[in-house]
C-alpha cells in the first residue's frame, strides 16, 4: 500500500511541476503576444502617415505646377518617387530587416524628391505667396514631424519587444513559438551630410 502511495505522490508531483512549467511558458506567451502587437500597432502609424505624405503630394505638386515654367523635371522626380514609395508594401506582422531598408529607401526618395522640389521653389516668390502653397507646405512640414514621431514610436515599441523575447528564460519561448527579432528605423547612409542642389 505504502508503494502504491509513494507512486501516486510521485505522479502528483511531477504533474505539478509540468502545470507548473506549461504555466510559466503561457504566462511569457501571454506577454509576447501584446508586445508583438503593439509593434505592428506602431508600424501601422507609420505606415499611415507615409500615406498622409503621399496623399498631400498630388496636390502640393499641382499647386506648384501652377507656377510659370517651373521646373518639369523635379515634378516629376518626386511623382515617380511618390509611385515607388506607394508600391513598397511589407508585412507588419513580419517584418524583416531588408523589408525595412527596401520601405526606408523609397520612402528617402520621397524625402529626397521633396527636398529638392522646396529648394527650387525658392526660386518662386510668386508661387511662396500663395495661400494655397502656404498651407500645403504647413501640411507637409507637419506630416514630417509626425513621420518622425511615429518612426521614433515604432521604435521603442521594437526595442521593448526585442530586448523582452532576448532575455532568458522568455527567448525559449519566443523561439519555441517563432517570435523573431524586429529591425529597428535608422538613419540612411549620408543623412548627416547636407544634399547639394545646383541649378
Amino acid at each position: 500500500m505504502k508503494k502504491g502511495i509513494s507512486g501516486l505522490v510521485v505522479l502528483i508531483i511531477i504533474v505539478v511541476v509540468i502545470l507548473l512549467i506549461v504555466s510559466w511558458g503561457v504566462g511569457i506567451y501571454n506577454k509576447i503576444v501584446p508586445m508583438n502587437e503593439k509593434v505592428a500597432t506602431e508600424w501601422s502609424n507609420v505606415e499611415t502617415q507615409y500615406q498622409r505624405r503621399a496623399d498631400l503630394i498630388p496636390n502640393f505638386v499641382n499647386t506648384v505646377k501652377g507656377a510659370a515654367e517651373f521646373e518639369q523635371e523635379t515634378l516629376t522626380r518626386v511623382i515617380e518617387a511618390r509611385a515607388r514609395a506607394t508600391s513598397v508594401t511589407v508585412d507588419p506582422s513580419n517584418i524583416t530587416p531588408e523589408q525595412l531598408q527596401q520601405f526606408q529607401a523609397a520612402q528617402g526618395e520621397v524625402s529626397s524628391a521633396l527636398q529638392r522640389l522646396m529648394v527650387v521653389v525658392e526660386r518662386y516668390p510668386e508661387l511662396k505667396a500663395t495661400q494655397n502653397f502656404r498651407d500645403l507646405q504647413v501640411e507637409l512640414e507637419g506630416t514630417e514631424n509626425r513621420i518622425a514621431v511615429a518612426r521614433n514610436n515604432f521604435n521603442d515599441a521594437a526595442r521593448l519587444y526585442n530586448t523582452f523575447i532576448k532575455q532568458f528564460p522568455n527567448n525559449l519561448i519566443a523561439s519555441f513559438t517563432k517570435f523573431n527579432e524586429r529591425p529597428y528605423f535608422e538613419a540612411q547612409e549620408g543623412t548627416d551630410v547636407a544634399p547639394k542642389v545646383e541649378f
